[in-house]
Parts: structure tokens; sequence; C-alpha cells
């Protein structure tokens, strides 16, 4: 596997120094989200322009850096006309420019049928699917015609949520340019988080093929609540997540979520650690 980071959990600073600062950190490639990262430029649809994409190229390979992913994570289920054509046009924009920078994937969640982008009941039903099923459709297409692969990540709370829901959107759709991103505690929710090995093996058991890339964090309860933590701060169990990865994903990138500057580099150590002695 090849280990790394989100970029924009590494300490603030222009996205040259964010860059260098992973390397050093001992990552070797990382997830870009623009509108969390980059505060010194403009970020809008029409600032990502070829020489843009050709400039964060050249700083990745300047610090011997991939980017694995490049966020998009705007809701496709939007109700809104108006703003679900805008967010269409987003994802478009970061399609083009993800052909152009050198990004793995660009990865985004599935959505909610309200214009908040939070969980109710609705968001499980066969309405919400059929809606983000119709929304991602001219996306997938997009991807497409720009030779990228578009990677949905199930979340328990949005409307793909479980590992057989995102099975039937891949058939669904099928598209080759359309793929899995595996957040394995993205799937949990305090109402199933006790089945989690049952639901990681399910995940990997029905999406494994399609599996592009990895999110590895954790969770602790606290307060009656799910909170997400850094790797090795919580109850996950990764071993045989990182069998899964050793056995039938070599070199797929790997990103850690929700570290902090101070934890970054003993959450990697961890990690790696459980995957030598796999």
């Amino acid at each position: 596997m090849q280990l790394g980071i989100r970029l924009h959990d590494v300490k603030k600073a222009p996205i040259e120094e964010r860059v260098a600062i992973a390397r050093e950190q001992g990552f070797a490639c990382a997830h870009v989200a623009l509108s969390k990262l980059i505060s010194e430029y403009a970020t809008d649809d029409g600032a990502l322009t070829p020489g843009f994409a050709c400039y964060l190229k050249r700083v990745f390979q300047k610090n011997d850096m991939v980017m694995a992913v490049l966020g998009c994570y705007l809701n496709l289920a939007n109700p809104n006309e108006e703003a679900l054509k805008k967010i269409q046009n987003r994802y478009y924009a970061h399609l083009r420019f993800a052909s152009l920078c050198g990004a793995g994937v660009v990865g985004t969640e599935t959505g909610a049928v309200n214009e908040a982008y939070r969980y109710e009941d609705a968001n499980h039903t066969k309405e919400a699917l059929d809606t983000f099923l119709r929304n991602l459709e001219p996306v997938v297409r997009h991807a497409e015609s720009m030779g990228v692969i578009l990677a949905i990540e199930p979340v328990f709370k949005h409307i793909v949520w479980n590992p057989a829901r995102a099975r039937s959107v891949l058939d669904s759709v099928s598209s080759s340019n359309l793929q899995i991103i595996f957040d394995p505690v993205n799937l949990l929710d305090l109402s199933n988080y006790e089945n989690r090995e049952e639901i990681f093996a399910e995940a990997m058991d029905v999406l494994g093929p399609d599996i592009a890339m990895i999110h590895l964090k954790d969770f602790i309860i606290k307060d009656g609540k799910m909170e997400s933590v850094a790797a090795g701060t919580g109850m996950m169990n990764y071993e045989n997540i990182l069998k899964f990865i050793k056995a039938r994903k070599p070199f797929v990138h790997v990103t850690l979520e929700n570290t902090t500057p101070e934890n970054a580099v003993q959450s990697r150590k961890f990690i790696q650690e459980i995957w030598e002695r796999c």
C-alpha cells in the first residue's frame, strides 16, 4: 500500500509547504480538498485551469508525492434544481482538473435528500437512491470522457449507506470509471458498530474488485455519539482490513483521516506496524 494523509489535516501553511511537511512525515500520497486546503488562491470552477493543474502536479512531483484523491464532496441529491446544476458543474470541473493534475480519483460521498446535507430516514429509501442515480449518471459519463475514475464513498448517514446499496449503484451505472472509496468507519453508526467486523467483511467481499482507494480512521463512543479520531486512538481493529489490502490491493492509495499535526506520524507508524505483522 501507499500510505498517505488528508492534506488539510497537515499543519496550516501554503500548499507547497503542506505537501513538503506530509512528505517529511513519511507519507507517500495525499487527499486534496481544494476548498479546505487553499485560501491564497481562487479555487472556483473558473480557476481550475490547465495551468493550475500543472502547477499542483509539479508541487507533488517535486516532493516525490502523489495526489491520491481530488475531493469533491457535494450533494448530488440536492432537491434544489439550480443548486444541483452548479454542483454537477463543479464535478465536471474537478474531473477535468484531475485529468491534468494526475489525481488517482475524484472522490465523493453520496448525498442526502435535503439541501442541508444532513441525515434523515428518507436518505435510505428507494426514492432517494433513484434520485442519486439519476443525478450521478451524467457525472460518470463525464468521468468517462475525461478518462478519470469517479469513486463514491458509502456512508451510513447518506444515500449509499451499506455495501449492498453500493453494489447496486455500481451494477446500475455499469461503468469502469465508477469505483469505490472504502472507508470502514463511515459504514458504522451507533446502531451497528458492535457488528463492525461483519460489516467490513461484507464490504470487502461485495465491493472488493471495485475498491479504488481506502480511507483509514478510528472511532470512539463519547456522550452517546460516535466520534471519528486518528487511527490507533480508538476502537478499531485493522488487521483484517490490512490483510485484505496486502492480498488483493497491492500499491493501493490508503489515506489517514482525522489526524492532527501532533499525532499524524504516530498514526502512520501504528498502521505500518500492523501492516508488517500481517
